[in-house]
């Protein structure tokens, strides 16, 4: 018998034939939203959560607190809950309310601040006082070490070993991390291609960080391009998915198709896997699909 987080992980690798303008090259979306949280943070919040716990960094009441956009936040009240622990999440206050009513649907604490600068140094000021434990998604190599243990070994498997280019959005960086690690230790040729908004777009889930707030675990020597994607192209992709290829996501989702479409064009033959990061549902009460 399963436990929920048994189902973690071996998301599906669905093929993207309608809107892909390439016949020689193959677009497969990793069907993130397809976990128990809905996105693929789950994987980073089980290990993250579960790795401190085998630490000793992590005991029965212990408070944790995070800084979060969404979908971390949904996935690490999921978790708390699972390992009877109090969370405090630190969101945006323009994050849907979905996502507001997720969170304390699993019991945990909100707090809305302006921004996600705000909300980092909120949760690190408050996790100075010693009465917290932070998270850190952005600093915390548990976090793209779930994709070293998971999804790139689930892409590599699923296409037989011929992947050519791996794109994700960039937003923590934890997802292109762990994946460009293990993916290129299979074989060095594979390219990774990260997603970051244009200026001026707001895309949830894709971040272009301030230098001062650039996530500690990313290693720029890790991706070999980067695709500026802009928030109305995000926007139409996401829709097109839905409209066209009958899947479900994010805006973030739409970006990286935006990308892997483009690189498509670009390539005489190969096989593109983008990371479909979260279900649609949670846009609802956007103009996502307004």
């Amino acid at each position: 018998m399963a436990t929920l987080i048994d189902t973690i992980g071996n998301t599906p690798l669905v093929e993207i034939k309608r809107l892909n303008p390439n016949p020689n090259v193959k677009i497969y979306a990793k069907l993130e939203g397809n976990n128990p949280g809905g996105s693929v943070k789950d994987r980073a919040a089980l290990n993250m959560i579960r790795s401190a716990i085998e630490r000793g960094e992590i005991k029965p009441g212990t408070k944790l607190i995070e800084a979060t956009s969404g979908n971390t936040g949904i996935a690490l009240a999921m978790m708390a809950r699972l390992f009877d622990l109090e969370i405090e999440l630190v969101m945006p206050s323009n994050s849907t309310r979905e996502r507001t009513l997720t969170m304390e649907a699993f019991g945990a604490k909100v707090t809305l601040l302006e921004g996600i600068e705000q909300c980092r140094d909120y949760a690190e000021e408050k996790a100075a006082t010693g009465e917290y434990y932070l998270m850190n998604q952005f600093a915390n190599p548990d976090n793209y070490g779930a994709h070293i243990k998971t999804t790139g070994p689930e892409i590599w498997r699923d296409t037989e070993g011929k992947i050519t280019h791996f794109v994700s959005a960039m937003g923590t960086t934890g997802t292109i991390m762990g994946n460009s690690i293990y993916l290129k230790q299979q074989n060095p040729e594979i390219r990774i291609v990260g997603c970051q908004p244009t200026e001026g777009s707001s895309i949830p889930g894709i971040r272009r960080w301030p230098v001062a707030y650039l996530p500690k675990i990313f290693d720029a020597s890790k991706v070999d391009r980067v695709i500026d994607i802009s928030e109305a192209d995000a926007t139409l992709m996401a829709r097109k998915l839905a409209h066209t290829e009958g899947i479900f996501a994010g805006m973030s989702s739409g970006g990286a198709l935006t990308a892997a479409i483009q690189l498509a064009s670009e390539l005489k033959e190969g096989v593109i896997v983008f990371i479909c990061c979260d279900r649609g549902d949670r846009y609802l009460s956007s103009e996502l699909f307004g």
